[in-house]
């Protein structure tokens, strides 16, 4: 979206809800949530191929790698309200390692449009196992969602926890049990 077409908009907003957006605490407010959804929505504009380009490295390991609480940030698009919330995600290298500061960008790239957590759950794990073509991929998000707890249910505290599982830590039970344990923080 333009940036001359985001202000306007924001502007027809601020005066549907009964605001003035000439008021002096207004006036540059649509500059400045037309830059804030840029910041937000940068997924969009990202190449997701790009984060796994040359940063597969070559290493004879083949545990579980996992990353826990990673924080993101997303905007749910049923009602242009934040989630958040922490993911823990894991692979079993098949012949690559990723470069670890490259799963919380990953996570990162996903959240930065507008998402519901279940897609948000799958293109994580699905973008991992398609670029390094582990044995398995375990994702788990657990976020709070401001639609849930600002309006309607009003239902505060409740996160929300999705999971994928692909490869052998859908097929084995073993794996699974082992993902589990090590996102809870237990062995």
């Amino acid at each position: 979206m333009a940036k001359r077409g985001m202000e306007p908009a924001v502007r027809d907003i601020l005066a549907a809800i009964g605001e003035d957006p000439d008021r002096e605490g207004l006036r540059k407010t649509p500059a400045r949530v037309a830059k804030a959804w840029r910041e937000l929505t940068v997924g969009y504009r990202e190449d997701v191929k790009a984060l796994f380009t040359g940063i597969l490295h070559d290493v004879d390991y083949s545990e579980m790698v996992v990353v826990r609480d990673i924080n993101f940030y997303s905007v749910c698009e049923h009602h242009l309200l934040p989630f958040f919330g922490a993911a823990t995600v894991a692979y079993i290298p098949r012949k690559h390692v990723i470069g670890l500061s490259k799963i919380p960008r990953l996570v990162r790239h996903f959240a930065a449009r507008l998402q519901v957590q279940e897609r948000m759950t799958q293109q994580i794990a699905q973008a991992l196992d398609d670029n390094l073509k582990p044995l398995g991929v375990g994702v788990i998000l657990c976020a709070r969602h401001l639609c849930m707890e600002m309006r309607g249910a009003m239902s505060r505290l409740s996160p929300t926890v999705t999971s994928a599982m692909l490869g052998c830590f859908r097929r084995d039970p073993r794996t699974r049990d082992e993902f589990l344990k090590l996102a809870a923080g237990t062995r």
